[in-house]
């Protein structure tokens, strides 16, 4: 009975050590069933958490990429810079689309998306700077044209003031003529002996005197002295009518009597002409014009019978 009683509390001691370990070992199962659930719980919480990130980061690449494409100047250099940018961003956009469930990528392009939204802010700065600048320009530009546009006006009345002065310097040099006096005469002895004359039919040349003026800021050096005489019948009087008897007058043109050359020292100086034509004179008004510098210095008016 004594072995029996042994016997039967050592086969409960074993039921007792069996049931136990089949406690303990439901105990790390279920401990190991919690552990598993929990961790794929987590990964769960961390892959909704990156798809969230993933979305956001599109979208704020979107936006920013927006941002970019209203960000406009005229500098070649800058403008460049921003275009490349804006290829990066839409790089980035399917990095974003092709890595959506990869924490590290997102991450990374989270840090990405920041960095360019401070570089734009900087383009920003930079265009509005700029902007500044070439409103300051263009005022400095409309100012230097007001400034040109006055100059130019200064200019302009300088040089009007500048040919005034030289048309009075060019009209005060022109040479005066006094004392003319025109008379018909008859020469003897081969023109050694001369005497005066009214009729036409005895006088063979009109003698002309006059004296120029004293002036001193008039050129000095050889003036050559024209004389031009239109006939009673309208014609000009000239020993020949080739181009060694022409000469020009006040814009014009014309043949003349008599000339003489005289040595001006812008004092006054006086000369005698001899002037003959072709044909014997006739009678009537004869017209005398005394030219110098080609401009008509002096006229006087000669009667014959």
């Amino acid at each position: 009975m004594a072995e029996q009683e042994n016997e039967q509390k050592k086969r409960g001691g074993i039921l007792w050590i069996i049931v136990a370990l089949l406690l303990g070992s439901n105990i790390i199962t279920l401990w190991l069933y919690w552990q598993e659930k929990n961790k794929a719980a987590e990964q769960i919480v961390v892959t909704e958490k990156v798809l969230v990130e993933k979305s956001t980061i599109q979208s704020d690449l979107m936006s920013l990429q927006k941002e970019y494409e209203n960000l406009k100047t005229n500098d070649a250099a800058l403008q460049k810079e921003i275009d490349e940018k804006k290829a990066y961003i839409e790089q980035l956009i399917k990095e974003a689309a092709k890595h959506k469930g990869d924490a590290y990528i997102i991450s990374k392009l989270k840090k990405e998306t920041e960095t360019l939204r401070q570089i734009m802010i900087g383009y920003v700065h930079t265009i509005d700077s700029l902007g500044q600048l070439n409103q300051t320009l263009r005022a400095e530009k409309e100012n230097v044209i007001k400034e040109l546009d006055t100059e130019k006006g200064k200019i302009t009345n300088l040089n009007k003031e500048k040919d005034e002065l030289k048309a009075t310097i060019e009209k005060g040099s022109i040479l005066t003529c006094f004392n003319v006096k025109a008379i018909a005469v008859k020469t003897k002895s081969g023109g050694k002996k001369e005497s005066v004359v009214d009729k036409a039919k005895r006088a063979d040349k009109i003698k002309v005197s006059f004296t120029l003026s004293e002036n001193k800021i008039a050129k000095a050096g050889e003036k050559t002295v024209y004389v031009r005489i239109i006939t009673p019948d309208g014609k000009e009087m000239a020993k020949n009518y080739d181009h060694n008897y022409k000469f020009n007058f006040d814009k014009s043109s014309g043949y003349f009597a008599g000339k003489e050359t005289l040595n001006y020292a812008n004092v006054e100086i006086s000369g005698v002409l001899y002037c003959e034509g072709q044909e014997p004179l006739v009678p009537g008004n004869y017209i005398i014009e005394v030219t110098c510098d080609n401009v008509v210095v002096a006229t006087t008016a000669l009667k014959l019978n």
